[in-house]
């Protein structure tokens, strides 16, 4: 057999590995986050269909496959199909990218699908594109609610894209490379990068959950106002791709927040006094800081509600670009001038850059509740024309 024709087939069984385990992933998180859900809420949660419900995910897969495929009079039938095809492509490719262990492990020179040097630049171009299946998938169902979600999505996606991609350029400046392994190996040397990009984490991580569309940056979908939004005419299998695409996309933000700042697939140094070569093991500590991560974003969940459209962008637009752009700043300014002095001035900066931030924030949620002018208290009003 040809030596490309055997890197191939190597590549397409990690491929259809790595689909199948994020599938499977999936489905069983959303029972998780329906237990927890209840658990936070002081419910049940699905308990009936197996063992502690270990079954419901299958009995929902049953239900996506067999339930009907409505056929949309308004919509363009090919886009309308194509868009939760482009959705879940998108979110099923972005995940290759990311390392899982050392090179030469027992998985091979390379223990992912594909290994590039502009790692982080071409997952962001990846999940990018995934706003047009929701865009699409909207336009193509030839109703206002569908339009309205996949218009307010792509509004989103676009402003919180520039806050996520100025919140890691710090992080890129300090490592000097965009290779998720050279980034991964920048820790294992000096330390999480969480300790020196403390307010570009937290930008990150606050754009993440609108990248994602979730709870509380969840307007796309917002049931009380748009049915359903991008997703009100779709059903069956259909629905379930822009389910799947929502939950792999979000298994993906929690694996790139895991290796750009908590140090990827390696975990810490100092268990390896107790068992030797513990912090290489593939796939264990990666998985384990996912699941944190998976962890929070169900928390979130429980715990926000769902912000106004206008607040959400003005958030965006005028607090979290400004300090992301702010940390870059700061980053740059430590690399010309402070480098001298270790990298503790970028921990104790972080610091307070996330201070501002909570305070920022604090002030920003006191002005949400006046989109224009500041509402007078109407018994006031009354009370003031008695007089």
């Amino acid at each position: 057999m040809p030596h490309w024709l055997a890197d191939l087939l190597i590549v397409v069984l990690k491929g259809v590995l790595v689909a199948f385990g994020l599938l499977t992933t999936f489905a069983y998180m959303t029972l998780v986050e329906r237990r927890l859900l209840a658990r936070m809420q002081i419910r049940l949660g699905p308990n009936r269909v197996g063992p502690m419900g270990l079954l419901q995910p299958l009995a929902d897969a049953i239900k996506s496959i067999f339930k009907e495929d409505l056929r949309i009079t308004m919509a363009d039938q090919l886009v309308y199909t194509l868009a939760p095809i482009v959705a879940i492509a998108c979110a099923l490719t972005a995940f290759g990218g990311l390392p899982a262990g050392p090179p030469n492990s027992f998985f091979g020179a390379n223990p992912w699908v594909y290994d590039l040097d502009v790692g982080i630049l071409a997952l962001l171009a990846i999940t990018s594109m995934g706003v047009y299946g929701i865009f699409l998938g909207g336009w193509a169902s030839g109703s206002k609610y569908p339009l309205l979600g996949g218009l307010r999505s792509s509004a989103q996606m676009i402003s919180y894209e520039l806050g996520m991609g100025l919140s890691i350029l710090g992080l890129l400046m300090l490592v000097g490379s965009t290779s998720f392994r050279a980034i991964t190996g920048w820790q294992t040397q000096h330390g999480w990068l969480v300790l020196f990009q403390l307010l570009g984490f937290v930008t990150f991580f606050v754009s993440s959950f609108a990248e994602t569309n979730r709870t509380p940056f969840d307007l796309p979908e917002a049931e009380q106002e748009l049915v359903a939004g991008y997703l009100t005419e779709y059903s069956a299998i259909k629905w379930a791709l822009f389910q799947m695409a929502e939950y792999v996309n979000m298994i993906t933000a929690s694996a790139v927040m895991s290796t750009l700042f908590f140090g990827g697939y390696r975990g810490p140094g100092f268990l390896n006094a107790l068992i030797p070569g513990i912090s290489e093991w593939p796939f264990i500590w990666l998985f384990l800081k996912i699941a944190v991560f998976l962890f929070i974003f169900i928390w979130v969940r429980a715990t926000l509600p769902r912000l106004r459209y206008d607040q959400l962008m003005r958030f965006g637009w005028k607090l979290l670009f400004p300090l992301a752009l702010a940390n870059t700043l700061v980053t740059a300014f430590y690399l010309a001038y402070l480098k001298g002095f270790g990298l503790w001035p970028l921990g104790v900066l972080g610091l307070i850059g996330v201070a501002l931030l909570f305070v920022a924030s604090d002030r920003v949620r006191g002005l949400w509740n006046t989109p224009g002018k500041r509402l007078q208290d109407p018994t006031a009003a009354s009370r003031a024309g008695g007089d």
